[in-house]
């Protein structure tokens, strides 16, 4: 019991999924068991030599406050990577912003762009998917749709099945492909019908792709950005996933200037921008392909040591087209939670489906991070528990 309130839609929310991902952890390491942990999505990939020399140069003996629309510098290395990639050209000034990261970007959108009250309310999700969509838009006040994400469908939602009442009244939907935790990639087709369908109801589409960069195929993701009226659409990217700097902080929004507009004037109130020695690191990054490509051939290899394991092991592989995530099937009479603390008993740390949502129970999700070392004694230890 408090001594002081406390917000009513934190007590609803409860603690994070993967905080019970932890504890459980630290329960099986302390009995001596040696984790190999592909529960949570942060890379130990090395951050690029000329990224980390890019953050140094960048202290200066005196550093002011970082301003929230951030340095030039770093919307125009976005922007230009926007048209390298996509073939898109992007006003750096008046349609990009820089984030810390994109987690404070997608939890804080929802305070922007929902109008409350008696107006619109309402923010669509899908699940299984990341818990900070819907968290954010709670602490909004908004009321939450989940879409759920099925195998059958390619783990896309069905967004034709949303009344035309209901989009009236929705301020925001959220999307994210390459998907986590499926691993399935959107085609252009598909964020061009949900771009028809936000013009004529006038609701947002926030697209998350912080895992663009991480496919398998030959050919790489579509974006929402490449759709031919984009005014009613945000991108939101992240070099956490692609340059392996979850720690470095540093992400981007780009969308329509009006939207641009209103993020400019809601930020600097809560202090969301990266340092500015962190800025001049993503300029480096975002200017540079090779280290992305060498990351992407390092999670092809880790992928493959792992999915061979498995499939031998007869678990059957649901999705992994992209992402850094292996969405595997539960077999059959074991929850998705059961099955994980099993794994978890042997060292292997996985996420339970259910962790991301009630359509992610019967799978679990690998997390591609640990070494390449890791992953060929995690695939032995797979095989001989399974």
């Amino acid at each position: 019991m408090t001594r002081f309130p406390v917000s009513p839609i934190l007590r609803e929310v409860g603690d994070y999924p993967f905080v019970r991902l932890d504890e459980a952890k630290r329960r099986v390491a302390a009995r001596g068991v040696r984790l190999i942990d592909f529960g949570v999505g942060d890379p130990r990939e090395p951050t690029a030599a000329f990224i980390r020399e890019a953050l140094a140069d960048g202290i200066r003996e005196t550093m002011e406050y970082p301003k929230a629309v951030g340095l030039p510098e770093l919307r125009a290395a976005i922007a230009a990577w926007i048209g390298r990639r996509y073939g898109v050209d992007v006003d750096p000034d008046r349609e990009v912003v820089p984030t810390l990261g994109s987690k404070e970007a997608v939890f804080s959108l929802a305070q922007v762009v929902v109008d409350l009250p008696g107006g619109r309310d309402l923010v669509i999700t899908t699940q299984p998917g990341y818990p900070v969509t819907e968290r954010g838009a709670r602490f909004a006040g908004a009321e939450v749709l989940r879409l759920p994400l099925h195998e059958s469908a390619g783990f896309l939602p069905d967004i034709d099945a949303i009344d035309a009442a209901t989009l009236d009244r929705t301020a925001l939907i959220w999307v994210n492909y390459p998907n986590n935790p499926t691993g399935a990639v959107a085609p252009l087709a598909f964020y061009a019908r949900l771009a028809a369908l936000a013009e004529r109801h006038g609701f947002l589409i926030a697209s998350d792709e912080a895992y663009s960069e991480l496919y398998f195929g030959d050919e790489a993701p579509a974006s929402a950005i490449q759709v031919a009226d984009r005014g009613n659409v945000a991108v939101l990217n992240t070099l956490s996933k692609r340059s392996s700097m979850t720690g470095y902080r540093s992400g981007f929004v780009a969308g329509a200037p009006d939207l641009v507009a209103a993020l400019k004037r809601f930020r600097p109130t809560v202090g969301t921008a990266p340092q500015e020695f962190v800025q001049r690191a993503a300029v480096a990054a975002w200017g540079d392909e090779t280290h992305v490509e060498d990351a992407r051939e390092r999670y092809r290899v880790k992928r493959g040591l792992i999915a061979g394991a498995l499939e031998r092991a007869g678990l059957r592989i649901a999705g992994s087209e992209a992402t850094m995530y292996l969405w595997v099937e539960v077999p059959g009479g074991r929850t998705s939670e059961e099955f994980a603390t099993g794994l978890l008993d042997h060292g292997i740390v996985v996420a339970p489906g259910s962790f991301l949502g009630p359509a992610g129970e019967g799978y679990v999700r690998f997390a591609l991070v640990p070494t390449i070392d890791d992953c060929r004694r995690a695939a032995a230890i797979l095989e001989d528990v399974l």
